[in-house]
């Protein structure tokens, strides 16, 4: 019912073969983007360990060494988007390469260290790449220190073509409907999740009071108490974007949440303006900028359905988890296909959306590992 067979050859087709990493999706994004690769490689971990392998070592060599206003490479800081052959973007010139402007993938570089070594015992290879690691984390504390809440965020940018937003949602817009700076609610639980992970790797012990207070700051100000849900991000004056969305989801795996809030998160994104028969969407439909067919208010993407899923089982809500499993596999079988995102009527009915890349690499990994593990 459930072939295996196209989603790997998406993954084959997106497979840089000199290089050992999954690019990030066709037509559009046929290069190394950090996030993307990285949350392939932990797709992939259980299944082609060697990906993750290849990703970690070429991000490592991509690592900033200095601060650069125009591409925002910044001592430590992992790369948002490359292509190892061009010193330039493709379709546009005045972008250089590498591009440095993600909030979240050096946090994602840290983190799958640990998950790769967890899986593989690979001594050697954390050990020869201590020095990364501690670059890594030495540029999250001090997004950490410079910030007056102690939140890792980013500003407003002073090039065009800068990406305004940087977590997954990235785009050249303002979708997020807040003023700058911003804190994205999911980077502070990547970034809790990548101190503790350093701290066993690096065996330095500081760090888990570091994440111990970030932990705390956190769950004061980015909490909604009237709502029992975490807003999608704060202000650079710690304003709430209240607004119910998938992004909180992801916090279920990083660590940063206690039970009794992890609850909270679980049961409300299964509810019926959150969850569809197709999975769970990005934006709430209740919310009053709701689009179904939206690149972030409101589709839904199979990799996002993938991280809030990966969560609830390493939280012990399987039952949640084989939902989402079997909601993203529902469109695999209706479509034929997965695609990056697409749309769930009001009425229920699933819409393809013909931007969208396909084969896109976080989604065909997503549904690839759900079809090889189960809970």
């Amino acid at each position: 019912m459930f072939p295996k067979d196209k989603v790997q050859g998406d993954i084959e087709i997106l497979l840089d073969s000199e290089y050992g990493y999954v690019r990030a999706g066709y037509p559009k994004f046929m290069r190394l983007f950090g996030r993307d690769s990285l949350i392939v490689a932990w797709q992939m971990l259980n299944i082609k360990p060697d990906v993750c392998r290849s990703t970690l070592e070429i991000l490592s060599k991509l690592q900033g060494k200095k601060f650069d206003s125009h591409t925002e490479e910044e001592p430590g800081r992992i790369i948002h988007e490359t292509d190892l052959r061009l010193a330039h973007h493709p379709g546009n010139p005045e972008i250089p390469f590498p591009y440095y402007g993600s909030i979240d993938s050096t946090a994602l570089y840290v983190i799958m260290f640990g998950k790769y070594f967890k899986k593989t015992g690979d001594k050697e290879f954390v050990q020869n790449h201590a020095a990364n690691i501690k670059n890594a984390v030495e540029w999250i504390l001090r997004k950490i220190k410079e910030d007056s809440s102690g939140f890792v965020r980013y500003g407003m940018k002073k090039e065009k073509w800068q990406v305004l937003h940087q977590g997954w949602k990235d785009s050249y817009e303002n979708h997020l409907a807040i003023d700058f700076s911003v804190a994205v609610v999911e980077v502070q639980g990547y970034v809790y999740l990548a101190l503790t992970t350093a701290a066993g790797l690096l065996n330095d012990q500081s760090l888990f009071k570091e994440a111990q207070n970030l932990k705390e700051r956190f769950n004061d100000l980015f909490w909604m108490p009237d709502l029992h849900y975490f807003a999608l991000a704060l202000d650079g004056k710690d304003r709430q974007r209240r607004a119910v969305t998938s992004n909180p989801g992801h916090l279920l795996f990083t660590g940063v949440l206690d039970k009794d809030r992890a609850n909270y998160v679980v049961s409300r994104i299964i509810e019926p303006d959150m969850f569809t028969a197709y999975g769970i969407r990005t934006h709430s439909s209740k919310e009053s900028d709701f689009n179904y067919k939206s690149y972030h208010l409101g589709s839904i993407w199979p990799h996002d359905n993938w991280m809030i899923a990966e969560g609830c089982k390493e939280m012990g809500y399987n039952e949640v988890y084989k939902r989402i499993r079997q909601a993203i596999l529902k469109a695999y079988e209706e479509f034929g296909y997965i695609t990056e995102q697409y749309g769930v009527t009001p009425l229920g009915k699933l819409e393809d959306i013909p931007t969208a890349c396909r084969p896109q690499a976080w989604a065909s990994a997503a549904v690839l590992e759900f079809l090889t593990n189960k809970v």
